[in-house]
């Protein structure tokens, strides 16, 4: 796909550099930009020349929001359909539901979830509306401390999207969370790191991205491919199971089918005192007890 909102490079450690990139509008997001996202990352999960993403803004901001300098429904939906909750239960993937009623947002997010690798955010600047709830899904954030980030979907008569109400209780907790989207206050850096929202704060948005880089390494290097996907996803999914149990047969299950492959290679390493040589490509998982929202 030739992308236009967005680039991205891989270096020689398969780190991917992923840069939303409409400077001019402060990364404003469009419904081309929901698009080309969802297709990068549903596609680098069967990249296997991508070990982890590192998702960042290019220019002054990460993203500043949905672009509301576009003529018709800014978000990109129909204004003639009338859905009910069974049409979204029912016909989810259908053309008139996806392209005319699906939070565009959502799409984006479900696509991150569904990610096969480690997805790492660094925010700088803006980061509001879906320039912050874009970012939840990733499994850790950085900021630096010029980061102005807000929930401000109150603000302009909305409510909160991609996800957001599933994933940001989850990550600072169910008061805090109505704190930042009733109040739809804008939050410095620090705010956002004491409230959990981002791991660590730094000075400059190079300094954030040489730890983003560092840490992205420490994710993949000897690591197998297979072991980091399935963590990932056993991570993500398994504490919205309802009882442990149905935590241990995933677990179960995930440890056999690796045991048998990347196991080996692992344990060999470990006796023999050498670095690991995985071959196993997140891209042929054998075991995957998940359904993803969309192929």
């Amino acid at each position: 796909m030739n992308y236009q909102t967005i680039k991205y490079e891989i270096d020689e450690t398969g780190i991917a550099l992923l840069l939303l990139n409409r400077p001019d509008r402060l990364n404003a997001f469009t419904v081309e930009m929901c698009q080309e996202l969802e297709h990068f990352y549903r596609a680098a999960s069967l990249d296997d020349s991508i070990r982890a993403i590192i998702v960042s803004g290019e220019g002054r901001a990460f993203c500043a929001g949905m672009d509301l300098g576009v003529q018709g429904n800014v978000f990109g939906l129909s204004e003639t359909l009338q859905p009910t909750l069974e049409d979204m239960n029912k016909r989810l993937h259908d053309e008139a539901i996806r392209d005319g009623i699906r939070d565009t947002g959502g799409r984006v997010t479900l696509a991150m979830y569904d990610c096969l690798k480690p997805i790492i955010g660094a925010i700088h600047g803006a980061a509001v509306g879906i320039g912050i709830t874009m970012t939840l899904p990733m499994d850790i954030r950085l900021a630096t401390r010029d980061a102005r980030i807000g929930f401000v979907f109150g603000r302009i008569g909305i409510v909160p999207e991609a996800c957001s109400s599933w994933f940001l209780p989850r990550i600072v907790g169910e008061q805090t969370a109505l704190e930042w989207t009733l109040t739809a206050d804008i939050i410095d850096a620090d705010t956002a790191h004491a409230g959990g929202l981002v791991r660590s704060v730094y000075d400059d948005h190079a300094t954030m991205l040489e730890e983003a880089y560092a840490l992205a390494r420490r994710m993949t290097q000897n690591r197998s491919p297979v072991a980091v996907a399935l963590t990932r996803q056993m991570m993500r999914r398994n504490p919205a199971l309802p009882h442990p149990v149905e935590a241990h047969k995933i677990d179960s299950l995930a440890v056999l089918h690796a045991s048998r492959l990347e196991g080996k290679e692992g344990v060999s390493a470990f006796l023999e005192k050498r670095e690991p040589r995985f071959t196993g490509k997140a891209s042929e998982l054998s075991f995957f007890p998940w359904e993803l929202t969309d192929r």
